[in-house]
């Protein structure tokens, strides 16, 4: 069964790419979201499983986007990713309610199932 996801990042050819690599490995992707603002409205109206999420946005913050879905009750699990691998990132992403860190260049479906298991 194909999970789910909403892809939030504001590189357009991230999201491409991305998207062909996930939808190749099974997962669905509903949406996609340039911004925090616009991809907050993404998740709420299309009730992804799974969020992939840019660490920095134009209009805010990854970690700060995760912490507000969870403040919003039982929603999408959370994947932070970024093009830096800072050794802070993952456990920012723990206290920011997202379920994981995933660097960019490793995002595929079987790294994204690792995390979600």
């Amino acid at each position: 069964m194909a999970r789910s996801i909403l892809i939030v990042d504001d590189h357009c050819a991230f999201r491409r790419a991305v998207r062909a690599i996930l939808e190749s490995d099974g997962y669905e992707v509903v949406g996609e979201a340039a911004d925090g603002r616009t991809g907050l409205r993404a998740a709420m109206t299309l009730q992804p499983n799974v969020v992939l999420l840019d660490v920095r946005l134009p209009d805010m913050d990854g970690f700060a986007f995760a912490l507000q879905l969870a403040q919003d009750g039982p929603g999408p699990q959370v994947i932070v990713t970024s093009s830096s691998e800072d050794p802070l990132y993952p456990a920012r992403a723990a206290r920011s309610g997202a379920r994981g860190f995933l660097a960019k260049h490793d995002v595929c479906g079987a790294e994204l199932d690792r995390i979600l298991a």
